[in-house]
């Protein structure tokens, strides 16, 4: 089992979430969808050759986000990650990935 966490512009939190569920994401036992997600503020600047969905390159932005977290089971996070890339509008989202201990399934 793995523990995805993803920082997603409000403009499209609903879309990647979604994605993810679709992917196999957020599945804890008897239930789907399952997800934390709390509000905040991304910050980040393009660089030369970058092509932003918000912004320009060299000046400093900042956008609303949410931090969305999901477990994921280990055969599932291929294609979550690809769903979530696909879905998400940044061209490089932010994210992590761990690997949970077995004792947490």
């Amino acid at each position: 089992m793995y523990k995805l966490c993803v920082y997603i512009p409000e403009s499209h939190l609903e879309e990647v979430k979604q994605a993810l569920f679709t992917a196999g994401a957020g599945r804890i036992g008897d239930y789907d969808s399952c997800c934390f997600q709390v509000p905040g503020t991304g910050q980040f600047r393009p660089l030369e050759g970058s092509q932003p969905f918000i912004g320009q390159a060299g000046a400093v932005e900042r956008v609303a986000e949410y931090r969305v977290e999901m477990v994921c089971a280990d055969d599932l996070v291929d294609a979550a990650l690809a769903a979530m890339r696909r879905a998400h509008p940044y061209e490089e989202p932010a994210f992590d990935l761990w690997k949970l201990d077995d004792r947490c399934q």
